[in-house]
């Protein structure tokens, strides 16, 4: 298998491009402002209901700073918000790397931009299968897909790419933003990468946990006609 095997990386990325699309809204009122004041112009692509509460958090900035993903990708949701964030655009802006001249002609090519800061965290699994009277279909809803592409993407390419998948390190973000003037250094980001691994590594095993526990007729109870 050939792998594309980087030599030349940036220390300090500037931040202009951001996904922001997470389960748990809180600190997006501290969060969304802190990225306008430290990265001047910077776009935000965001989905669902993430997208609605950055917009009222911003309200007449909005159409400054704020891009609906299906705006940007051209294709719509699935109901349900089954498909939102898998789309080629999406991880051609994550996946490239800079000094790669066929990373960056494609980019031009698809009308796309490099994302240089992801926001996500996932669907609450762990909170759902914790309350009593849950059932394998309601566990089974609650199975994050798109976050934890966007989130191992992300920490894959750390050598341009930051992620944070808590809320409690907005505030790290923050101070790594002011500290370098809008921009995220190596070191931060390969330090995010570690958490992101860590986060996804252990939302899978929740997973994998769950449905290994649950017998087969509690799965089927939870449908009320199987063809």
């Amino acid at each position: 298998m050939a792998v594309n095997i980087v030599e030349k990386i940036d220390d300090l990325v500037l931040v202009k491009n951001v996904i922001i699309s997470v389960s748990n809204k809180a600190g997006l009122e501290k969060l969304v402002p802190g990225l306008i004041e430290q990265c001047a112009g910077v776009k935000i692509y965001s989905t669902g209901g993430t997208y609605s509460s950055i917009k009222e958090i911003l309200k007449d900035k909005a159409g400054k700073h704020l891009v609906q993903v299906s705006d940007y990708t051209g294709q719509p949701e699935m109901q349900g918000g089954l498909v939102k964030t898998l789309d080629w655009k999406i991880y051609l802006g994550l996946l490239s790397e800079t000094y790669n001249p066929a990373h960056q002609e494609d980019i031009k090519r698809y009308k796309a931009v490099g994302f240089d800061l992801v926001v996500v965290n996932l669907y609450p699994f762990r909170e759902t299968i914790a309350k009593s009277g849950t059932t394998s279909e309601q566990a089974r809803a609650n199975i994050d897909i798109g976050g934890p592409c966007m989130i191992r993407a992300s920490a894959k390419n750390f050598i341009r790419v930051g992620v944070v998948v808590e809320p409690r390190d907005y505030d790290l973000l923050l101070s790594e933003l002011k500290k370098h003037r809008g921009k995220i250094s190596l070191g931060f980001r390969k330090q995010m990468a570690e958490k992101a691994f860590e986060h996804t590594a252990s939302y899978d095993r929740a997973i994998a946990d769950y449905f290994a526990g649950t017998d087969f007729e509690k799965v089927k109870s939870a449908y009320k006609e199987i063809v």
